[in-house]
């Protein structure tokens, strides 16, 4: 079995547009769409599960890890909603990136330039963000139980990435990538799409077990994403640790 779960042509591939991700209009624009829907589901999830009345800062006290952040784009509002955030990635440019956005806008995020297995923490986290990151890794299945190490009992995973459908690969590779070209060519390679039984399935042997279910749709009138009945393409699960 492999114990890495850096897969380098797609770190090489992210960090050559590191300096886009803040770029609203640029090559991580899909993001930036997707981030409002993304961002009330964790929230609201939390929220529920937790039980914490809503207020100014709802997610005080609450310890959250993003796994594969990126530039920072959930980072950041998870942090501004109160919470304590831990972001890594296994691309220095893009922690980098993250980092100096974070200090020009005086949050107090830590970022590591790390994956799931080689993270040096003496916590537990209360939330693990898994956001469009395991269709980037190599040995899923290890990512996986590198990522419920780090989760407390009780805590929640969030994990959202594409199905593995032929719809899948007409809309989110042909449609979006060459199309479209809402997102560079190359970004996504279907057959490390996960269908979402088989998600389950890996997720059950590390004690997570599925709480939610929902798809992600794209409505091209209003510009916007939404919650879905249809997981065909983009879906997110929210597990909790047993």
């Amino acid at each position: 079995m492999k114990t890495n779960t850096i897969n380098k042509k797609e770190i090489e591939k992210f960090s050559r547009i590191a300096e886009e991700w803040w770029n609203p209009q640029g090559k991580f624009k899909p993001l930036h769409k997707f981030n409002p829907i993304r961002i009330s589901y964790i929230k609201n999830n939390i929220l529920s599960s937790l039980k914490i009345k809503n207020k100014k800062k709802p997610l005080q006290n609450i310890n959250i890890l993003d796994i594969g952040c990126g530039g920072g784009l959930l980072s950041e509002p998870m942090c501004r909603l109160g919470a304590n955030v831990v972001g890594i990635d296994a691309s220095e440019k893009n922690i980098n990136v993250a980092r100096f956005h974070a200090k020009k806008n005086n949050l107090n995020i830590k970022y590591f330039c790390a994956s799931p297995e080689t993270l040096k923490t003496k916590i537990k986290f209360d939330v693990v963000l898994n956001m469009e990151i395991i269709e980037h890794v190599e040995n899923v299945d290890f990512f996986l139980k590198s990522c419920a190490k780090l989760l407390k009992k009780n805590g929640i995973m969030f994990i959202a990435t594409l199905n593995k459908t032929l719809k899948s690969y007409f809309f989110a590779i042909i449609g979006a990538e060459y199309v479209l070209r809402w997102l560079p060519i190359g970004t996504h390679e279907w057959e490390k799409f996960v269908k979402p039984n088989d998600l389950i399935d890996m997720v059950k042997k590390y004690d997570l077990k599925l709480d939610a279910r929902d798809g992600m749709k794209f409505n091209l009138f209003k510009d916007e994403w939404r919650l879905s009945s249809d997981d065909s393409i983009n879906y997110i699960c929210k597990f909790i640790k047993i």
